[in-house]
């Protein structure tokens, strides 16, 4: 979603100087936007684990095959899924990292699949890009053409067997 003021249906709910979390008023659905701008490659913020969990939940970015965060700044949870991400989790220097050009307003929006390896709750996109895949169940369930077409944590970099990428 790319808006440079609140959307008409959402209101503000919390905001700092990286983001505001906006509630949809018809949907209920929380988002996370910009409240600066942000150049493509910005590191946007560090994070680190508030906790690890041994499975996942609807709240964890995956870290490896048996653990699995919840985001401190807490926050971060409201980053949605996006077939046409413009943020990234990375998982080993435990940075958001902004993909592209992001306005202030911009909902952040990272790729889940880019994180998690085989999701626990598979869901319909509605993402809305041309890209969209429609469903969406993790990395484990995409062909490995379609991965490579978007930035990936270490560990499904592992767990497809390519090699490590290098480091920026």
């Amino acid at each position: 979603m790319k808006s440079a003021a609140l959307a008409g249906n959402s209101q503000r709910l919390a905001a700092n100087p990286l983001a505001e979390v906006w509630l949809h008023s018809e949907t209920g659905e929380h988002s996370l936007h910009a409240a600066q701008s942000f150049s493509s490659n910005q590191i946007i913020t560090s994070f680190s684990a508030a906790s690890i969990l041994s499975h996942p939940t609807y709240l964890t970015v995956q870290t490896d095959i048996h653990q699995h965060i919840t985001l401190n700044p807490s926050f971060l949870q409201y980053v949605n899924h996006s077939c046409s991400p413009n943020v990234f989790f990375d998982t080993t220097r435990m940075e958001l990292i902004a993909l592209t050009h992001i306005e202030v307003g911009d909902e952040l929006v990272f790729f889940y699949p880019s994180t998690e390896w085989s999701m626990q709750q598979p869901f319909s996109c509605r993402c809305g890009s041309r890209s969209c895949l429609q469903t969406i169940k993790g990395a484990a369930h995409l062909p490995l053409t379609r991965l490579k077409k978007y930035r990936l944590s270490d560990f499904v970099i592992r767990q497809l067997n390519l090699p490590a990428r290098k480091q920026s």
